[in-house]
């Protein structure tokens, strides 16, 4: 029985780790349920989980979740609270699916406090991949990567030695606007950007998606997880989304991990690990697939992947404050604010205003987010 912090309960992640948990009750037991402000939501889980702590991170919402609940589930609001959830005494395993930045501050306290984490918030490792690495092994903790792509090789990794993997191979869908060009996506809407082809999932990741931002941030989560170089990392465009990722070793030979589009697979393999566990997940079905097709990724279009090359090679605070410049401009196209091209735009233009800082501390990644936000927001207003 692995006792269970999640960390963004009611997001797309969330709410398929629960799934996965019920599907195992003898394996599973929900002890801290934490949220950002989605409160009739984390109630319902709180009905079927019974946890110990559940937190809301907005304090208006867990106001109004407390002036309604009864029960025996003690409940928390603010950064606090999830700092709390994060290092909960009876807690072996931390699910860090929390969105953006914010997941670092909780995954560092679950790591200080000898948690293994289950990791579905990409943005730690790209944001500070050296030093929750570097900790990670100071306590020993297991770090076991929940997106399908890192669970992927992850698993094509399983007894091989590090020396004879020559290069990682990331598939990637293309998101919807695969093989268009820029003059096409000049008036694309939110509506368009979220019709992804192949997933299901939140509104930022798939936004991240479509501009291929995302599958950048997943070549610098993979530089940290696997300890290689850039030039180790291919991106390829697989459509169909049935190869997750490949490694190629130095022998020439090719490992691929296929599986359905269904994100409670890895989730449960991440929380199932070392061991594998009956599911009900569909099953591929060969004699039906007709083919499998690859291309190289549109850089010159889809700007994201090529920004997050150039912003990891550089390191120090640079993958910082691409992300979170990504971040300002994601949610400002998701409110109607700014087109879609312009998210690479104020990407590109606060990594270049941006003095880097070749060796960061934390407290320097906090500053240099913080002014990677405002720069960008002031970018935006123009």
């Amino acid at each position: 029985m692995k006792n269970i912090a999640l960390l963004g309960s009611t997001g797309s992640v969330g709410t398929q780790t629960l799934a996965v948990a019920a599907s195992h009750p003898e394996l599973f037991h929900i002890s801290v349920l934490a949220a950002n402000c989605n409160d009739e939501l984390l109630e319902k889980q709180i009905k079927e989980f019974s946890p110990e702590l559940a937190v809301l991170a907005d304090e208006a919402a867990a106001k109004r979740l407390k002036s309604r609940y009864m029960g025996k589930t003690k409940i928390l609001t603010g950064c606090a609270g999830i700092i709390e959830a994060a290092v909960y005494k009876d807690v072996d395993t931390v699910v860090t699916s929390m969105m953006g930045f914010a997941g670092l501050a909780p995954t560092i306290a679950a790591i200080d406090a000898g948690k293994n984490i289950a990791l579905a918030n990409k943005e730690t490792l790209v944001v500070a991949g050296e030093i929750v690495m570097q900790r990670a092994k100071e306590k020993g903790v297991a770090i076991l990567p929940v997106d399908s792509e890192h669970c992927a090789l992850f698993q094509c990794l399983q007894g091989e030695k590090h020396d004879t993997v020559e290069k990682l191979i990331l598939t990637a869908s293309g998101g919807p606007f695969r093989g268009k060009k820029a003059d096409e996506l000049m008036h694309v809407s939110i509506g368009d950007c979220l019709n992804h082809p192949t997933w299901s999932m939140g509104k930022k990741i798939t936004v991240d998606s479509a501009t291929l931002v995302n599958k950048g941030l997943e070549v610098i989560e993979a530089k940290w997880l696997y300890g290689v170089d850039y030039d180790q990392i291919q991106v390829v465009v697989h459509p169909q989304s049935l190869i997750h990722s490949m490694v190629q070793f130095i022998d020439g030979t090719v490992m691929a991990q296929l599986a359905s589009t269904d994100m409670r697979l890895p989730i449960q393999y991440a929380l199932t690990y070392p061991h594998r566990v009956e599911s009900v997940f569909k099953r591929l079905d060969f004699w039906q697939m007709r083919s499998f097709t690859f291309e190289k990724p549109d850089m010159d279009t889809f700007r994201g992947l090529k920004l997050a090359y150039e912003a990891g090679t550089i390191g120090g605070t640079m993958p910082c404050v691409m992300n979170a410049a990504n971040e300002i401009a994601v949610e400002a196209f998701l409110e109607g604010r700014t087109g879609f091209l312009k998210i690479y735009e104020v990407i590109e233009k606060t990594m270049q205003a941006h003095e880097n800082k070749k060796c960061p501390a934390l407290d320097d990644l906090y500053e240099n987010d913080a002014w990677a936000r405002s720069y960008a927001l002031q970018l935006l207003k123009k």
